[in-house]
């Protein structure tokens, strides 16, 4: 996996900008959580003074994964595009600080570290992208549930034959 660190706060006190290509194959917490391993996810990271002063990242990542779907169980092409915005406390009370002065569900408060793994946030980042449940849209092959829904027989007349 690219081996990417960063100094979080010398990177956003810079302006800092990192961007790539990675396997899927490469990601494997990620492709833990897929139906293959093939695929490629495209991420940027950029740095710069964010809100009320803190030093906060921009954190891209976009892409097809395939997943399973838990309606007909077969795989199927899921893209991801997401972006969150991580502002960085230099540690865990200071998070916790920011965050109540922030008061944004929209923005994460991380710890930041002199030597943090860009990859490590863009596989965290492409895990939360994915769906509580995958689904496709429409089942490719509908047509045996409809004929399974279709072919049970009512109750009422399973007694109607007993007579």
């Amino acid at each position: 996996m690219n081996a990417t660190v960063i100094d979080a706060f010398d990177f956003c006190r810079h302006n800092g900008s990192e961007h790539g290509v990675t396997p899927v194959a490469q990601m494997t917490r990620l492709a833990k959580d897929c139906a293959d391993a093939s695929g490629e996810i495209t991420w940027k990271v950029e740095g710069g003074p964010g809100k009320m002063g803190y030093p906060q990242l921009i954190l891209s990542v976009a892409g097809t994964v395939q997943l399973v779907c838990q309606r007909c169980l077969t795989p199927y092409a899921h893209t991801l595009d997401s972006s969150t915005v991580l502002v960085l406390g230099k540690d865990d009370q200071e998070a916790d600080e920011i965050e109540e002065i922030i008061a944004d569900e929209s923005i994460d408060v991380i710890v930041g570290t002199r030597s943090m793994p860009v990859m490590d946030l863009v596989e965290d980042e492409a895990l939360l992208a994915l769906p509580q449940s995958p689904r496709h849209a429409v089942c490719p092959d509908a047509s045996l549930l409809d004929k399974a829904k279709s072919a049970k027989i009512s109750p009422f007349e399973a007694l109607k034959g007993l007579k």
